[in-house]
């Protein structure tokens, strides 16, 4: 097995996709955690009060990322056979979709931003701060919806690094600005979590600005003409929307499901709701390796499907789940080392520190299922185009088995919020079980492209 386990053929390929994706989340993740520390001085409502008006923002990318990966699945067979026309037309019709979609989450958190931060928490202070940061970050929603489409189509075209470039300056620039807008330094105002959202919305607006500009001075396949984009003659309608339908509903159910979670979790106590924001953070840190080998095992077995390589396509699929087993087992002791370190940076509560640490030693301990299932699912089962038992896995067992467990322990037994987040790790278990059973059964192989 170890032979086949090091092919350089293999490796050669996977390495020069998953790592700038890794590397481009880690920026990301650790950026992030950079900015949870920065609103971290200024105590536990203001990360809680941020971490809430963040789920909107969740949410809605769980949308960007359930209609572009639907996508992706079609534009990675098409590019197994250089088919750049209906590319350009499946990237109009997540344009399309995703801008609707982002349009919508934005008028509805700019104009009822309480309405929304109390669906999380009652803490009045914790609704005033996260109001004030929704109605601001809001704006950033429309561009980042355009930069989503274009480059979940660049990834999977095997085009990784433009994305991470523009990611990398965007990221950066945000940290910079919420150094300057959060404490009032560099001669800007302190504005404190209001800075932390006018940063963002300024990062957004130019990251899509720069991604556009390399995109269409460059000429990429994606570069394409409004008139094109609209376009969609020549496209299986009917079967893009059958295929791609259960991966954006899966991203709304599912995402609906972790909103129940934070829900649960911010009505156990501000402390339990910015401890969990706080170990997020940094397991987000530890599993954009998964991430990346996630996205890259869809680019390459989508690819092979569509050139008719199914054979490779099911070995591809192995050998990332050994990949995955691996790494996840590494990066779990990992995270336990670094834990406490970190946690020590944050000046919050005794209590909140507490909670964090336990709820970091159980995201530890359930790294390897979890990164194991968001391989089994988004790279295997989507790239092949079986969305549909993909979405009965994903979207069917938070609701049967999670969402009950945890209202059942937030709001019957009154749990802290460590056991709450326990119980809820019980999907994992489910989906793992699942998920595995069909890969192996080979029924998710499913050709969804045809020569133009």
């Amino acid at each position: 097995m170890g032979s086949k386990l090091l092919d350089k053929k293999f490796l050669s390929h996977m390495i020069p996709l998953a790592s700038p994706i890794i590397l481009q989340q880690f920026i990301f993740s650790s950026l992030g955690m950079v900015d949870s520390m920065m609103i971290g001085q200024l105590g536990e409502t203001a990360v809680a009060a941020v971490g809430v008006a963040n789920q909107v923002f969740f949410l809605a990318t769980l949308l960007f990322f359930g209609i572009t990966s639907g996508s992706a699945i079609f534009t990675a067979q098409y590019w197994g056979q250089k088919d750049i026309q209906r590319i350009q037309k499946i990237l109009g019709l997540s344009l399309v979709m995703s801008m609707i979609g982002g349009l919508i989450f934005s008028l509805v958190a700019i104009l009822y931003p309480e309405w929304v931060i109390g669906i999380y928490t009652r803490d009045p202070e914790a609704i005033v701060l996260g109001a004030d940061y929704l109605q601001i970050v809001a704006f950033g929603y429309l561009f980042s919806a355009i930069t989503y489409s274009y480059s979940a189509v660049l990834r999977s075209i095997e085009n990784v690094k433009i994305p991470t470039l523009v990611s990398l300056i965007a990221l950066s620039l945000n940290s910079i600005l919420n150094y300057g807008l959060i404490f009032g330094n560099f001669g800007l105002p302190a504005m404190g979590v209001s800075g932390a959202a006018l940063a963002t919305v300024i990062a957004r607006i130019i990251e899509t600005t720069i991604l556009l500009i390399i995109i269409y001075r460059k000429k990429l396949p994606v570069a394409a003409k409004p008139a094109n984009l609209l376009d969609f003659r020549g496209l299986d309608l009917g079967k893009y929307f059958r295929t791609t339908l259960p991966v954006i509903i899966t991203e709304i159910v599912w995402s609906f499901g972790m909103t129940t979670y934070s829900v649960v979790y911010a009505r156990i106590g501000t402390e339990s709701i910015a401890a969990y924001n706080i170990a997020v953070s940094l397991d987000r840190l530890i599993f954009v390796v998964f991430i990346g080998l996630g996205n890259a095992c869809a680019i390459m077995i989508g690819n092979q499907i569509g050139a008719g390589e199914i054979d490779t396509a099911k070995s591809y699929g192995k050998k990332f789940l050994i990949y995955g087993t691996i790494g996840s087992t590494i990066l779990s002791v990992i995270m336990l080392l670094v834990m406490n370190p970190i946690l020590s940076l944050y000046k919050v509560s005794p209590e909140t520190l507490e909670y964090a640490q336990k709820i970091l030693i159980l995201m530890s301990c359930s790294l390897p299922i979890r990164s194991l299932n968001l391989i089994i699912l988004i790279g295997i089962l989507r790239s092949g185009g079986d969305t549909l038992y993909a979405f009965y896995i994903d979207a069917g067992v938070i609701w049967i088995v999670g969402v009950p467990l945890a209202l059942l322990g937030g709001f019957i037994f009154h749990l802290p919020i460590y056991w709450v987040y326990l119980m809820v790790l019980a999907d994992e278990i489910v989906k793992f079980v699942l998920g595995l059973t069909r890969f192996f059964s080979h029924r998710w192989i499913h050709t969804l492209t045809e020569p133009a």
